[in-house]
Protein backbone atom coordinates (compact mmCIF):
# COMPACT_ATOMS: atom_id res chain seq x y z
CA UNK A 1 0.00 0.00 0.00
CA UNK A 2 1.27 3.43 -0.91
CA UNK A 3 0.99 6.99 0.60
CA UNK A 4 0.15 8.94 -2.38
CA UNK A 5 -0.09 12.78 -2.49
CA UNK A 6 -1.88 14.74 -4.94
CA UNK A 7 -2.60 18.39 -5.35
CA UNK A 8 -4.68 19.80 -7.96
CA UNK A 9 -5.35 23.43 -9.23
CA UNK A 10 -7.82 25.97 -9.90
CA UNK A 11 -8.46 24.95 -13.45
CA UNK A 12 -8.76 21.55 -12.41
CA UNK A 13 -11.80 22.17 -9.97
CA UNK A 14 -13.11 24.93 -11.80
CA UNK A 15 -16.42 23.63 -11.30
CA UNK A 16 -18.90 20.73 -10.15
CA UNK A 17 -18.00 18.91 -12.78
CA UNK A 18 -14.23 18.83 -12.48
CA UNK A 19 -14.44 18.53 -8.61
CA UNK A 20 -16.60 15.28 -9.77
CA UNK A 21 -13.78 14.34 -12.06
CA UNK A 22 -11.18 14.69 -9.54
CA UNK A 23 -13.30 12.82 -6.94
CA UNK A 24 -13.50 10.07 -9.59
CA UNK A 25 -9.21 10.12 -10.42
CA UNK A 26 -9.00 10.00 -6.70
CA UNK A 27 -11.34 6.42 -6.37
CA UNK A 28 -9.52 4.95 -8.70
CA UNK A 29 -6.25 5.39 -6.72
CA UNK A 30 -7.64 4.40 -3.54
CA UNK A 31 -9.40 1.09 -5.17
CA UNK A 32 -5.68 -0.23 -5.57
CA UNK A 33 -5.33 0.16 -2.24
CA UNK A 34 -3.61 3.12 -1.84
CA UNK A 35 -3.75 5.92 0.93
CA UNK A 36 -4.89 8.99 -1.13
CA UNK A 37 -4.34 13.05 0.93
CA UNK A 38 -5.53 15.60 -2.17
CA UNK A 39 -4.33 19.33 -2.08
CA UNK A 40 -6.81 21.20 -3.67
CA UNK A 41 -6.83 25.31 -4.64
CA UNK A 42 -9.78 27.60 -5.03
CA UNK A 43 -11.72 27.13 -7.85
CA UNK A 44 -10.29 28.82 -10.94
CA UNK A 45 -11.32 32.67 -10.86
CA UNK A 46 -12.25 33.08 -7.15
CA UNK A 47 -9.17 34.01 -5.39
CA UNK A 48 -8.94 36.83 -8.37
CA UNK A 49 -12.48 37.84 -7.74
CA UNK A 50 -11.87 38.11 -4.08
CA UNK A 51 -9.11 40.50 -4.36
CA UNK A 52 -11.04 42.28 -6.69
CA UNK A 53 -13.87 42.64 -4.63
CA UNK A 54 -11.56 43.87 -1.68
CA UNK A 55 -9.84 46.10 -3.86
CA UNK A 56 -13.50 47.90 -4.82
CA UNK A 57 -13.40 48.92 -1.05
CA UNK A 58 -9.81 49.56 -0.73
CA UNK A 59 -6.81 50.01 -2.80
CA UNK A 60 -4.36 48.47 -0.35
CA UNK A 61 -6.68 46.21 1.90
CA UNK A 62 -5.21 45.37 5.25
CA UNK A 63 -2.82 42.26 4.72
CA UNK A 64 -4.51 40.21 7.33
CA UNK A 65 -7.92 40.53 6.50
CA UNK A 66 -6.90 39.40 2.80
CA UNK A 67 -5.50 36.70 4.19
CA UNK A 68 -8.72 35.94 6.33
CA UNK A 69 -10.85 36.67 3.36
CA UNK A 70 -8.19 34.77 0.63
CA UNK A 71 -8.24 31.75 2.82
CA UNK A 72 -12.16 31.29 2.22
CA UNK A 73 -11.29 29.90 -1.61
CA UNK A 74 -9.79 26.94 -1.03
CA UNK A 75 -11.89 25.83 2.08
CA UNK A 76 -15.14 25.96 -0.33
CA UNK A 77 -13.45 23.12 -2.78
CA UNK A 78 -12.18 20.87 0.20
CA UNK A 79 -15.70 20.22 1.06
CA UNK A 80 -17.10 20.18 -2.27
CA UNK A 81 -14.43 17.56 -3.21
CA UNK A 82 -15.10 15.93 -0.16
CA UNK A 83 -19.10 15.51 -1.16
CA UNK A 84 -18.38 14.65 -4.33
CA UNK A 85 -16.47 11.42 -2.95
CA UNK A 86 -19.23 10.93 -0.64
CA UNK A 87 -21.03 10.30 -3.34
CA UNK A 88 -19.20 7.81 -5.01
CA UNK A 89 -19.45 6.18 -1.39
CA UNK A 90 -15.82 7.32 -0.42
CA UNK A 91 -15.10 7.95 3.15
CA UNK A 92 -13.27 11.40 2.85
CA UNK A 93 -12.90 14.26 5.62
CA UNK A 94 -12.19 17.91 4.18
CA UNK A 95 -9.44 19.63 6.56
CA UNK A 96 -8.39 23.50 6.42
CA UNK A 97 -4.18 24.27 6.57
CA UNK A 98 -4.17 24.71 10.06
CA UNK A 99 -6.32 21.76 10.62
CA UNK A 100 -4.11 19.62 8.55
CA UNK A 101 -1.07 20.81 10.96
CA UNK A 102 0.55 23.75 8.83
CA UNK A 103 2.05 26.06 10.80
CA UNK A 104 3.40 29.50 9.07
CA UNK A 105 5.45 32.15 10.44
CA UNK A 106 3.67 35.69 10.23
CA UNK A 107 4.18 37.18 7.43
CA UNK A 108 0.51 37.70 6.04
CA UNK A 109 -0.05 36.98 2.07
CA UNK A 110 3.27 35.46 1.73
CA UNK A 111 3.90 33.32 4.70
CA UNK A 112 6.93 30.47 4.58
CA UNK A 113 6.02 27.09 6.34
CA UNK A 114 7.88 26.92 9.31
CA UNK A 115 7.00 22.98 10.39
CA UNK A 116 3.78 20.49 9.69
CA UNK A 117 2.29 18.33 12.27
CA UNK A 118 0.56 15.93 10.31
CA UNK A 119 -1.07 13.89 13.37
CA UNK A 120 -4.65 14.78 12.37
CA UNK A 121 -3.76 13.36 8.57
CA UNK A 122 -2.69 9.97 9.93
CA UNK A 123 -5.28 9.49 12.44
CA UNK A 124 -7.84 9.94 9.32
CA UNK A 125 -5.75 7.80 6.73
CA UNK A 126 -5.52 5.47 9.17
CA UNK A 127 -9.70 5.67 9.67
CA UNK A 128 -10.08 4.89 6.61
CA UNK A 129 -10.02 8.10 4.55
CA UNK A 130 -9.10 9.96 1.75
CA UNK A 131 -7.95 13.17 3.57
CA UNK A 132 -8.75 16.34 1.53
CA UNK A 133 -6.28 19.61 2.65
CA UNK A 134 -6.87 23.21 2.11
CA UNK A 135 -3.78 24.66 0.05
CA UNK A 136 -2.22 27.83 0.24
CA UNK A 137 -2.94 28.40 3.64
CA UNK A 138 -1.48 27.36 7.68
CA UNK A 139 -1.60 29.30 10.71
CA UNK A 140 0.69 31.02 12.67
CA UNK A 141 1.74 29.92 16.21
CA UNK A 142 -0.50 32.17 18.52
CA UNK A 143 -3.52 31.34 16.17
CA UNK A 144 -3.42 33.64 12.87
CA UNK A 145 -5.06 32.39 9.55
CA UNK A 146 -2.13 32.98 7.03
CA UNK A 147 -1.83 32.47 3.21
CA UNK A 148 1.34 30.84 1.24
CA UNK A 149 1.06 33.54 -1.70
CA UNK A 150 0.22 32.42 -5.34
CA UNK A 151 0.74 29.63 -5.87
CA UNK A 152 1.10 27.90 -2.57
CA UNK A 153 -1.43 24.85 -3.33
CA UNK A 154 2.08 23.42 -4.51
CA UNK A 155 3.96 24.33 -1.85
CA UNK A 156 1.24 22.90 0.52
CA UNK A 157 1.76 19.35 -1.63
CA UNK A 158 4.94 19.48 -1.39
CA UNK A 159 5.82 19.99 2.21
CA UNK A 160 3.05 17.67 2.83
CA UNK A 161 4.34 14.73 0.66
CA UNK A 162 7.52 15.64 2.88
CA UNK A 163 5.87 15.45 6.19
CA UNK A 164 4.03 12.12 5.74
CA UNK A 165 7.05 10.69 4.01
CA UNK A 166 5.15 9.94 0.75
CA UNK A 167 5.74 7.59 -1.83
CA UNK A 168 4.31 9.54 -4.60
CA UNK A 169 3.53 13.56 -4.75
CA UNK A 170 1.69 14.46 -8.22
CA UNK A 171 0.76 17.72 -9.38
CA UNK A 172 -2.33 17.81 -11.25
CA UNK A 173 -2.39 21.07 -13.63
CA UNK A 174 -4.46 21.66 -16.66
CA UNK A 175 -1.41 20.96 -18.78
CA UNK A 176 0.22 17.48 -19.60
CA UNK A 177 3.74 18.52 -17.91
CA UNK A 178 6.46 20.75 -18.35
CA UNK A 179 7.16 22.39 -21.60
CA UNK A 180 9.89 24.16 -23.27
CA UNK A 181 7.58 27.23 -23.43
CA UNK A 182 4.53 28.09 -22.85
CA UNK A 183 1.63 26.04 -25.66
CA UNK A 184 -0.66 28.36 -25.82
CA UNK A 185 2.39 30.86 -26.89
CA UNK A 186 3.96 28.88 -28.49
CA UNK A 187 1.99 25.96 -30.31
CA UNK A 188 5.22 23.83 -31.37
CA UNK A 189 6.59 23.28 -28.00
CA UNK A 190 7.64 20.46 -26.87
CA UNK A 191 6.52 18.11 -23.22
CA UNK A 192 9.68 17.38 -21.31
CA UNK A 193 9.83 13.94 -19.60
CA UNK A 194 12.01 14.77 -16.92
CA UNK A 195 13.54 18.53 -15.92
CA UNK A 196 16.07 18.79 -12.69
CA UNK A 197 15.11 21.14 -9.68
CA UNK A 198 17.26 23.65 -10.53
CA UNK A 199 15.89 23.94 -14.20
CA UNK A 200 12.38 23.56 -12.91
CA UNK A 201 13.09 26.08 -10.06
CA UNK A 202 14.42 28.73 -12.69
CA UNK A 203 11.64 28.22 -14.79
CA UNK A 204 9.20 28.32 -12.15
CA UNK A 205 10.82 31.83 -10.61
CA UNK A 206 10.61 33.10 -14.36
CA UNK A 207 7.28 33.08 -14.80
CA UNK A 208 6.10 29.75 -15.43
CA UNK A 209 2.71 29.44 -14.52
CA UNK A 210 3.51 25.09 -13.94
CA UNK A 211 4.67 25.29 -10.49
CA UNK A 212 5.42 27.78 -7.46
CA UNK A 213 9.37 28.36 -7.53
CA UNK A 214 8.85 28.14 -3.79
CA UNK A 215 7.74 24.80 -3.82
CA UNK A 216 10.52 23.74 -6.05
CA UNK A 217 12.58 24.93 -4.06
CA UNK A 218 11.12 22.68 -0.85
CA UNK A 219 11.24 19.46 -2.66
CA UNK A 220 14.85 20.07 -3.93
CA UNK A 221 15.68 20.63 -0.27
CA UNK A 222 13.84 17.60 0.75
CA UNK A 223 14.34 15.27 -2.00
CA UNK A 224 10.84 14.89 -2.93
CA UNK A 225 10.63 13.89 -6.59
CA UNK A 226 7.30 14.65 -8.20
CA UNK A 227 5.51 14.51 -11.35
CA UNK A 228 3.44 17.29 -13.36
CA UNK A 229 0.69 16.19 -15.06
CA UNK A 230 -2.89 16.85 -16.02
CA UNK A 231 -6.08 15.90 -14.41
CA UNK A 232 -8.21 15.82 -17.97
CA UNK A 233 -6.29 13.16 -19.60
CA UNK A 234 -4.45 10.04 -18.20
CA UNK A 235 -0.95 10.87 -20.28
CA UNK A 236 2.57 10.47 -18.27
CA UNK A 237 3.66 14.08 -16.91
CA UNK A 238 7.03 15.37 -16.50
CA UNK A 239 8.96 13.95 -13.95
CA UNK A 240 10.83 16.78 -11.60
CA UNK A 241 13.99 15.10 -10.03
CA UNK A 242 18.24 15.74 -9.44
CA UNK A 243 19.89 16.73 -12.19
CA UNK A 244 21.51 13.55 -13.97
CA UNK A 245 24.76 13.86 -16.39
CA UNK A 246 22.10 13.43 -19.59
CA UNK A 247 20.66 16.56 -19.10
CA UNK A 248 23.43 18.55 -19.94
CA UNK A 249 23.21 17.65 -23.47
CA UNK A 250 20.47 19.73 -24.02
CA UNK A 251 21.78 23.75 -24.14
CA UNK A 252 18.22 25.26 -23.34
CA UNK A 253 15.82 23.47 -21.29
CA UNK A 254 12.60 25.92 -21.69
CA UNK A 255 11.89 29.33 -22.74
CA UNK A 256 9.31 31.82 -20.47
CA UNK A 257 7.41 34.74 -20.50
CA UNK A 258 6.55 36.49 -17.51
CA UNK A 259 4.00 39.30 -18.40
CA UNK A 260 3.45 40.21 -14.61
CA UNK A 261 6.34 42.11 -13.93
CA UNK A 262 6.84 46.21 -13.07
CA UNK A 263 9.85 48.14 -13.39
CA UNK A 264 10.81 51.05 -10.75
CA UNK A 265 13.61 53.48 -11.76
CA UNK A 266 14.47 55.46 -8.67
CA UNK A 267 16.28 58.87 -10.09
CA UNK A 268 19.44 60.75 -8.90
CA UNK A 269 19.70 58.33 -6.25
CA UNK A 270 23.36 60.11 -4.53
CA UNK A 271 26.14 58.01 -4.84
CA UNK A 272 27.30 57.20 -1.86
CA UNK A 273 27.62 53.87 0.79
CA UNK A 274 24.67 52.66 2.46
CA UNK A 275 21.84 54.56 0.13
CA UNK A 276 21.09 51.40 -1.56
CA UNK A 277 20.83 49.54 1.38
CA UNK A 278 18.42 51.63 3.14
CA UNK A 279 16.39 51.62 -0.04
CA UNK A 280 16.28 47.72 -0.06
CA UNK A 281 16.14 47.51 3.15
CA UNK A 282 12.59 49.13 3.25
CA UNK A 283 11.87 47.40 0.55
CA UNK A 284 12.54 43.63 2.16
CA UNK A 285 10.89 44.71 5.26
CA UNK A 286 7.42 45.06 3.64
CA UNK A 287 7.97 41.74 2.10
CA UNK A 288 8.09 43.06 -1.50
CA UNK A 289 10.86 40.71 -3.77
CA UNK A 290 12.59 42.41 -5.88
CA UNK A 291 14.18 40.48 -8.85
CA UNK A 292 16.41 42.05 -11.49
CA UNK A 293 18.57 44.89 -10.59
CA UNK A 294 20.83 47.64 -12.23
CA UNK A 295 22.31 50.84 -11.73
CA UNK A 296 23.84 53.55 -13.90
CA UNK A 297 25.13 57.15 -13.73
CA UNK A 298 22.62 59.82 -13.99
CA UNK A 299 22.16 61.66 -16.77
CA UNK A 300 23.62 65.20 -16.65
CA UNK A 301 23.73 64.80 -12.40
CA UNK A 302 27.11 64.45 -10.89
CA UNK A 303 27.39 62.41 -7.58
CA UNK A 304 24.72 60.65 -8.53
CA UNK A 305 22.99 57.08 -10.15
CA UNK A 306 19.54 55.67 -11.27
CA UNK A 307 19.04 52.28 -9.45
CA UNK A 308 15.93 50.52 -11.95
CA UNK A 309 14.46 47.04 -10.79
CA UNK A 310 11.90 44.77 -11.11
CA UNK A 311 9.46 43.40 -9.18
CA UNK A 312 6.27 41.27 -9.13
CA UNK A 313 2.89 43.70 -10.46
CA UNK A 314 0.91 43.14 -7.57
CA UNK A 315 3.31 44.61 -5.54
CA UNK A 316 3.98 48.12 -7.64
CA UNK A 317 1.60 49.70 -5.48
CA UNK A 318 2.72 49.05 -2.33
CA UNK A 319 6.44 49.49 -3.50
CA UNK A 320 5.90 52.77 -4.10
CA UNK A 321 4.19 53.72 -1.22
CA UNK A 322 7.43 52.08 0.72
CA UNK A 323 9.56 54.62 -1.78
CA UNK A 324 7.64 57.76 -0.33
CA UNK A 325 8.08 56.96 2.78
CA UNK A 326 11.95 56.30 2.32
CA UNK A 327 12.56 58.75 -0.57
CA UNK A 328 13.61 61.87 1.91
CA UNK A 329 15.99 59.76 3.99
CA UNK A 330 17.55 57.87 0.92
CA UNK A 331 17.74 61.93 -1.11
CA UNK A 332 16.83 60.34 -4.80
CA UNK A 333 14.72 62.94 -6.61
CA UNK A 334 12.28 60.89 -8.27
CA UNK A 335 10.04 57.34 -8.53
CA UNK A 336 9.52 56.12 -12.05
CA UNK A 337 7.30 53.21 -12.43
CA UNK A 338 6.48 50.98 -15.68
CA UNK A 339 4.14 48.51 -16.11
CA UNK A 340 4.03 47.55 -19.79
CA UNK A 341 7.03 45.29 -19.78
CA UNK A 342 7.69 42.08 -19.30
CA UNK A 343 10.77 39.26 -18.40
CA UNK A 344 12.19 36.51 -21.38
CA UNK A 345 14.13 33.85 -19.88
CA UNK A 346 16.07 31.03 -21.39
CA UNK A 347 17.08 28.08 -19.40
CA UNK A 348 18.97 25.08 -18.98
CA UNK A 349 22.00 23.38 -17.02
CA UNK A 350 23.47 22.59 -20.24
CA UNK A 351 24.14 26.47 -20.52
CA UNK A 352 27.31 25.84 -17.99
CA UNK A 353 30.04 24.03 -20.48
CA UNK A 354 28.22 25.68 -24.08
CA UNK A 355 29.61 28.83 -24.73
CA UNK A 356 27.63 31.63 -27.18
CA UNK A 357 24.18 31.53 -25.44
CA UNK A 358 23.90 34.81 -24.73
CA UNK A 359 24.79 36.10 -28.59
CA UNK A 360 22.27 33.67 -30.38
CA UNK A 361 19.41 34.66 -27.82
CA UNK A 362 20.12 38.62 -28.52
CA UNK A 363 20.57 38.10 -32.49
CA UNK A 364 17.07 36.28 -32.32
CA UNK A 365 15.59 38.93 -30.76
CA UNK A 366 17.00 41.52 -32.94
CA UNK A 367 16.09 40.00 -35.88
CA UNK A 368 12.38 40.89 -34.70
CA UNK A 369 13.30 44.00 -33.97
CA UNK A 370 13.27 43.54 -30.12
CA UNK A 371 14.94 45.83 -28.04
CA UNK A 372 16.95 44.85 -24.35
CA UNK A 373 15.77 47.18 -21.72
CA UNK A 374 17.60 45.49 -19.04
CA UNK A 375 19.62 41.97 -18.35
CA UNK A 376 19.85 39.56 -15.72
CA UNK A 377 22.55 36.22 -15.80
CA UNK A 378 23.30 32.90 -13.92
CA UNK A 379 24.64 29.77 -14.07
CA UNK A 380 21.81 28.08 -15.95
CA UNK A 381 19.26 31.26 -17.10
CA UNK A 382 19.81 34.16 -18.85
CA UNK A 383 16.69 36.76 -18.18
CA UNK A 384 15.83 40.24 -20.10
CA UNK A 385 13.14 42.81 -19.85
CA UNK A 386 11.60 43.79 -22.58
CA UNK A 387 8.13 45.71 -23.85
CA UNK A 388 5.19 44.30 -22.76
CA UNK A 389 3.59 44.45 -26.35
CA UNK A 390 6.81 42.20 -28.13
CA UNK A 391 6.71 39.82 -25.65
CA UNK A 392 4.74 36.73 -27.46
CA UNK A 393 6.75 37.34 -30.18
CA UNK A 394 9.82 37.31 -28.50
CA UNK A 395 9.06 34.03 -26.86
CA UNK A 396 8.38 32.50 -30.06
CA UNK A 397 11.77 33.52 -31.83
CA UNK A 398 13.85 32.80 -29.20
CA UNK A 399 11.77 29.21 -28.75
CA UNK A 400 12.95 29.19 -32.82
CA UNK A 401 16.54 29.68 -32.58
CA UNK A 402 17.02 27.31 -29.53
CA UNK A 403 14.39 24.27 -29.74
CA UNK A 404 13.08 24.39 -33.17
Amino acid sequence: MALIVQKFGGTSVGNTDRIKNVAARVAKCRAKGDQVVVVVSAMSGVTDNLIKLAKEIMPLPNEREMDMLLATGEQTTIALAAIALHALDIPAVSLTGAQAGIVTDGVHTKAKIANISPKEVHKFLDAGNVVIVAGFQGQTAEGQITTLGRGGSDLTAIALASALRADLCQIYTDVDGVYTADPRLVPNARKLDEISYDEMLELAGLGAKVMQSRSVEFAKKFGVIFEVRSSLNDNPGTIVKEETANMESVVIRGVSLDRNQAKITLAQVPDQPGVAARIFKAIGEAAINVDMIVQTASHGTSGATDISFTLDKPDLLKARKVLAATQLDAGFKEVIAAENICKLSIVGVGMRSHTGVAARMFESLAQVGVNIDMISTSEIKISVVIDLAKGEQAVKAVHTAFLG
